[in-house]
């Protein structure tokens, strides 16, 4: 495997000074991150028993397919892998259904809680109004769900403090146990905002001035992930509504600019327009993309991002993403002229397409093994960077922000 994977880093580079790629840096640079996203999942996906005829024809089909094809197969890569953790975090946490109840919460861990008069009256196990019944499910404390998805497919995550020598860095994110190269190492958590709900975003608009776990797809979508925080203990209906104590690396609070700024343009409550809350499941161990960490001078990433479209058509895996849409999932369409976005709602009468997700999730550019997770963060050129900000390629951070 060692032998097949140099062969298809040596294509990752030919690939990626292809003149067949878009002219647009911008596009150019979406084209060339979906070709080694395509390249390394798919040599993931070959498995150990892959031979060299089967990475050749990978190679061959890298040079020659569509991006269209090469993304339609990337999604299907990464949906294979969400799938088998899905299942595993199914077998981690459900119930068997020949035990007794009890098993699922023993009598001396079941919390006392007071209850009011309209629940006595409802029923404990009746949901809210309009919101989904939780599901039971084992009474694993995080750490425990975290170890036994390690013994499932090889590896989990963890939060400490970072190797990089730098005072901002503080928290990074580990991995515990080991990936191959294409395995998908974290998902983001967060609310999902596309750019007709950019103004709803906290902090609108330099959404980023106390928040450093915002990031922005190609498509223009902003994920937030600062109201999920480092999840929790339970799995519960989930709005993303409130947001956890600022934690050790939250910015300070500013100067006088930065407050006026806050003063005149203030974000729309969202509250108003709502946001309908999901099962999910906080106990999960893949969800803190958000820690990774900017790699310091002379260090490299290991991971790279990639979008990921979840299909809500797939119930039973739901629980296990941890994002939610901000706009009760409005199908919004979003025209740019210029630096404006105009809204263009789609019909709901074309009932062929598949209700999505759209979310992100870090993939591995090479095996990882018990070291810091690492993601180029490509902060814009356009715009004075933190000091602690060293490019990786600054082509790169040009080309993506153009």
């Amino acid at each position: 495997m060692a032998f097949l994977f140099q062969k298809f880093q040596e294509a990752v580079k030919v690939l990626a000074k292809s003149p067949t790629f878009a002219r647009d840096g911008r596009r150019l640079q979406f084209e060339t991150d979906i070709n080694r996203l395509f390249l390394y999942t798919s040599y993931n996906r070959l498995g150990k028993n892959a031979d060299e005829s089967d990475a050749e024809e990978i190679i061959d089909m890298a040079s020659k397919a569509l991006l269209a094809e090469q993304q339609k197969l990337v999604q299907e890569n990464i949906h294979a892998q969400i799938n088998n953790f899905c299942t595993s975090m199914d077998d981690i946490l459900l119930p068997d259904p020949n035990t007794a109840d009890d098993t699922v919460n023993p009598p001396s861990e079941k919390k006392t809680t007071q209850r009011s008069g309209l629940s006595l009256a409802i029923g404990r196990s009746a949901p809210l109004y309009g919101h989904p019944a939780v599901p039971e499910t084992k009474p694993l404390r995080r750490s425990e769900v975290s170890q036994k998805l390690k013994d499932f497919i090889g590896y989990t995550l963890d939060i400490k403090p970072s190797q990089i020598e730098h005072e901002d860095a503080r928290q990074g994110l580990y991995i515990d146990g080991e990936a191959d190269v294409g395995s998908v190492i974290a998902i983001y958590p967060g609310v999902v905002y596309s750019p007709a709900y950019y103004r709803f975003i906290p902090g609108y608009p330099r959404v980023d001035l106390q928040n450093p776990y915002l990031i922005t797809r190609y498509d223009g979508t902003v994920i937030n992930a600062q109201p999920w925080g480092s999840g929790s203990e339970t799995r519960e209906i989930w709005d993303g509504l409130s947001v956890p104590e600022p934690g050790p690396n939250a910015e300070p609070a500013g100067n006088g600019s930065d407050r006026i700024w806050k003063m005149l343009s203030k974000p729309l409550d969202g509250t108003q327009v709502g946001r309908k809350g999901a099962v999910l499941e906080r106990r999960n161990p893949l969800a803190f993309a958000h820690f990774a960490n900017h790699p310091a001078k002379d260090m490299v990433p290991n991971v790279m991002v990639c979008p990921y479209d979840f299909p809500l058509t797939e119930k039973n895996m739901r629980t296990y993403i941890p994002n939610i849409s901000f706009g009760n999932g409005e199908e919004v369409r979003m025209k740019k002229f210029g630096t404006f976005w105009f809204k263009s709602w789609r019909s709901s009468s074309n009932g062929s397409e598949i209700p999505i997700l759209k979310t992100l999730v870090l993939v591995a550019t090479r095996a990882i093994c018990n070291e810091e997770v690492l993601l180029n963060y490509r902060l814009s050129n356009l715009k004075r960077r933190p000091s602690w900000y060293t490019p990786v390629d600054e082509e790169e951070d040009r080309r993506r922000w153009s």
